[in-house]
């Protein structure tokens, strides 16, 4: 019975994720560069981004909400900016951001940094940590991509280090179908400003 809730689950969260990621794409681009430029001040405004040394991160692709001037920002204010390096199996290296010019394309569409590699518990001397997603529920079960990368690495982060997905507004507080593996979210970081979920 497990098996088939799993399944039933699973077919639920590729169904969700194909919604959300087409309603992405019919965004006009005039309203996703404005939901950039807010979604960026709503990070450095957010307390802990603002007393963070290390914040991880991630480079957008596609019609993801866009975090190239959320990083440039994190850089210009002083901030150590941890970046993925997707691995063979799914899991997650990482690098320190240098700029744009630091990144190359990679597997899946992704942009990666092409600096010296940190290791997998890298993300462990993250003070925040910004996760991308496609949805998240009230209580903090977020929609990935699908990849579960992030399943993977995300047991890595130190308690208590706020976990803050970015999503376009209207993404927040959906439906999700959650496994047992799938690891919980503090936060949602939007044009809005930062939601805290829970509960």
């Amino acid at each position: 019975m497990g098996t088939s809730a799993g399944g039933d689950r699973s077919i639920a969260k590729t169904a969700l994720r194909d919604q959300l990621q087409a309603a992405r794409r019919r965004r006009p681009l005039e309203a996703a560069a404005l939901h950039v430029e807010a979604l960026t001040r709503g990070a450095l405004a957010w307390e802990p981004v603002r007393r963070a040394a290390t914040v991880a991160a991630y480079v957008s692709v596609g019609s993801e909400p866009g975090t190239g001037l959320l990083l440039d920002a994190l850089e210009a204010a002083g901030k150590r900016v941890l970046l993925p390096v997707v691995l063979p199996g799914l899991d997650l290296d990482w690098a320190a951001y240098a700029g744009r010019d630091s990144l190359a394309p990679a597997v899946r569409g992704l942009l990666e940094p092409t600096g010296p590699r940190l290791g997998r518990d890298a993300i462990a001397g993250a003070d925040v940590v910004l996760v991308p997603g496609t949805a998240v529920s009230s209580t903090g079960a977020r929609l990935g991509q699908g990849g579960g990368c992030y399943d993977r690495a995300l047991p890595r982060v130190l308690p208590g280090t706020p976990v803050a997905v970015v999503l376009f507004d209207d993404e927040v507080g959906l439906d999700v179908p959650a496994d047992d593996h799938d690891v919980r979210v503090g936060f949602a970081l939007t044009s809005a400003g930062v939601v805290t979920l829970g509960g």
